[in-house]
């Protein structure tokens, strides 16, 4: 392990390694941590701080402030053998210049699955196109944030490509922690009665609508829910997770994926996975959600890093004034 990681670090690590070893796993593959420019997640942060209106108003101390590079080496200290670049527009004119910024950072990052993000604007669909000719192995869509309808016509197009191309995209659009204007599932419903076959993973378990996306889930078997935040003592505070739903959760157990929002989470990395322990699903669960359906969507093998991402050239330049809230 790095000298550049302090005792307490490294003693999480241990532990956290001894979580996915004990369920006899190769390591963990997290879909939804957050890298992007350094500028943008510094004004990320200071939302947070600021309790920023899409936080809920809600204390929010960022636990892994570390340098870009200290906070990939510790992914991988944690064993996660993929992990993401969720990054996110909040204006038009942003998206192409984010992308570019993640086609490096995914070359030079071991582990990283590349990652892409759109918004709508003219050209959506061919700016999505490029992602993926360039190597994008996922998408980030942030409703909340981002203040827009995903049934918005100016997105049909791409999302027409990524249904095409079966590239996931893991999408804010449940209304935790603040509801906007177009989350909660209808929306993203529309989305999905044009787009049938489009491999949506909904970040936060569609938190605080929980139900209502396990409903989408039921009834697209392309829809996937993410884990992050959710069963947290930080996140049943705010928005419990009905114990009555627990066996609609086991029964779409090959399509629930670890995610944790690292860094942006206000607790140890290893909380999000006691809580989905302590949920009481049991091992071959919790070895699907912290590894095997996610290395099965993304064709990963092994212990193998996830980067691979050696085609394309990702372009644009931008001004990357950064808006907050959770991921």
């Amino acid at each position: 392990m790095s000298h550049h990681l302090t005792e307490s670090v490294r003693a999480e690590a241990a532990d956290v390694r001894r979580f996915w070893e004990g369920l006899g796993l190769p390591g963990l593959v997290d879909v939804h941590t957050h890298f992007m420019p350094e500028r943008v997640l510094r004004k990320v942060w200071a939302y947070f701080d600021a309790l920023g209106p899409l936080t809920g108003g809600v204390e929010w101390p960022i636990t892994y402030r570390q340098e870009e590079r200290e906070r990939a080496e510790l992914l991988r200290e944690f064993g996660a053998v993929a992990f993401t670049a969720m990054l996110y527009p909040h204006k038009p004119g942003m998206a192409r210049w984010l992308n570019g910024w993640a086609v490096d950072f995914a070359r030079r990052t071991p582990g990283c699955l590349h990652t892409a993000t759109l918004f709508p604007e003219p050209g959506a669909e061919s700016l999505v196109g490029d992602a993926v000719e360039a190597g994008a192995r996922v998408f980030k869509a942030h409703v909340q944030v981002g203040a827009y309808d995903p049934a918005d016509a100016l997105l049909d197009g791409a999302w027409g490509v990524l249904a095409e191309a079966g590239v996931p995209v893991v999408i804010h659009c449940g209304s935790g922690p603040a509801p906007g204007k177009y989350t909660g599932p209808e929306p993203i419903a529309r989305v999905l009665a044009r787009h049938p076959r489009l491999r949506l993973i909904v970040a936060h378990l569609g938190m605080p609508e929980y139900e209502d996306f396990l409903d989408l889930a039921e009834r697209y078997p392309e829809v996937r829910l993410d884990t992050t935040m959710a069963f947290t003592d930080f996140a049943e505070r705010m928005a419990p997770f009905p114990r009555r739903a627990l066996p609609r959760l086991a029964g779409l157990g090959d399509r629930i994926l670890l995610g944790t929002d690292f860094p942006n989470i206000p607790y140890p990395y290893l909380h999000q996975l006691q809580a989905l322990e302590r949920l009481g699903l049991g091992s071959a669960w919790l070895r699907a959600v912290c590894h095997d359906n996610a290395a099965r969507l993304f064709g990963l093998r092994g212990n193998e890093s996830g980067n691979g991402d050696e085609s394309g050239n990702g372009g644009g330049n931008g001004n990357g004034g950064g808006s907050g809230a959770v991921g």
